[in-house]
């Protein structure tokens, strides 16, 4: 039977021992972190589970008491301190991965919910995050459900029942937004990244600043998304007359933007919402003509492989769904697995083309599954090229402050081969 309960009485509902899904990005439920924070001791002993993205999703759950532990798919520098502690288990799974784990394996007790009022059905749409929440909602004991009157509805593969809901807390609270940020040399990526679309492509691209190749696409013309996240400056394209028209013309798992990005993604039948196992599975990718996958990386070598998720010896993110992409990709009928990147850091005092990962870094991406490198000094295309041809294709798109000791480096490193 479903109960009404306040923001203030979920605490109540944990118990030492449960195992408790916290929904990640715009699934995020501000009320319900509000309430957990305000009742620290409601967490002793209690493990999280979730899949939060450094940068967006700043609650550390295993901070959130002494004796609270969480398994985590990314750490960023919110979750650092647990991470030290060894309050944090970090799995390093790609997206499709973690659905099946959190779908097949992890046990759930209780499960937070995000949602948009309900339909003239009853139905409550899961809004702007679909990605993970289906892979749960069906074997969570227990359900606690947020009804944000912000929340929008939108068109998705997954919805709730009102009676599937154990408990429904009915508040307004903010959703997580997110502003495009200018970026002069992400500008230059993204127009190096234009010369590789094609009218008729489908794109996906990853989360962060990457999505401003979007800006830069507002001349081609029938362009469908598959994507995992979509954000604001999609709207660029749509405004323009580059995406395809009709329904469905855009998936994507999660939405994260303004106000008004929201709004185009609830009124518009463009927009499809569906789960990871959808978007990130390499079969449906697979199928696909021309599917270009577009990603952001820390750094790649001189080999052709790629780090996306550590900085030194620092795990600053996850794997994410980057390998899932990149592999669909790869199999897609006249499709590209492209990796984009400022050529240095540290205002250009750091190389991201690199001789080699240093030792302990991890590969998130083989040389085997990237197709195209790109940095605002250029296009590195890697296919069907030998060893010295490719690191000579990835100096060529370095900063020219690094192209000679990254030529010296190579050169040395063929000698150890």
């Amino acid at each position: 039977m479903t109960r009404r309960i306040a923001p203030t009485d979920i605490p109540g509902l944990l118990r030492p021992g449960m195992t408790v899904f916290a929904p990640g990005v715009g699934g995020e439920s501000a009320a319900i972190v509000e309430a957990l924070s305000r009742t620290p001791e409601a967490c002793r002993g209690v493990h999280f589970a979730g899949v939060w993205l450094p940068g967006i999703n700043r609650v550390d759950y295993a901070g959130l008491h002494a004796d609270a532990r969480s398994t985590a798919f990314f750490v960023g520098r919110e979750l650092h301190a647990s991470f030290a502690a060894g309050r944090i288990a970090l799995m390093p799974l790609s997206y499709f991965e973690i659905y099946r784990y959190l779908r097949d394996v992890l046990p759930i007790d209780l499960a937070f919910v995000q949602v948009a009022p309900p339909d003239k059905d009853g139905r409550l749409s899961l809004g702007i995050a679909h990605d993970f929440t289906p892979a749960i909602m069906s074997k969570a004991k227990c359900t606690v459900v947020h009804i944000n009157p912000r929340m929008p509805a939108t068109c998705g593969t997954a919805s709730l029942a009102l009676e599937d809901a154990d408990f429904i807390v009915e508040a307004e609270s903010p959703l997580l937004a997110d502003d495009p940020i200018v970026d002069p040399v992400w500008d230059a990526i993204a127009r190096n990244v234009a010369t590789l679309v094609r009218d008729g492509d489908t794109l996906e691209l990853g989360i962060g600043r990457v999505q401003n190749v979007f800006s830069a696409l507002t001349g081609a013309r029938r362009l469908k998304i598959h994507s995992g996240a979509i954000s604001a400056p999609l709207l660029a394209l749509v405004e323009n007359g580059a995406i395809e028209s009709g329904p469905g013309a855009i998936t994507a798992g999660m939405a994260l933007g303004d106000a008004r990005f929201y709004a185009f993604c609830s009124g518009s039948d463009a927009v499809r919402f569906a789960a990871v196992g959808e978007t990130h599975a390499i079969a449906t990718l697979a199928r696909i003509p021309r599917f270009l996958a577009i990603n952001s990386v820390v750094e790649v070598d001189l080999l052709g492989q790629a780090n996306a998720e550590m900085v030194g010896a620092r795990q600053v993110s996850g794997t994410g769904g980057i390998v899932d992409f990149m592999r669909g990709a790869r199999l897609s009928p006249g499709g590209l697995g492209i990796v984009a990147l400022p050529a240095t850091s540290g205002e250009g005092g750091v190389s991201r083309i690199v001789a080699e990962l240093a030792a302990g870094t991890a590969v998130s991406i083989t040389r085997a599954d990237i197709d195209i490198v790109v940095t605002e000094h250029g296009v590195a295309d890697l296919r069907l090229k030998a060893i010295d041809a490719r690191a000579n294709a990835l100096i060529g798109v370095a900063a020219p402050a690094h192209r000679d000791q990254l030529a010296n480096a190579w050169d040395a490193r063929r000698r150890r081969m």
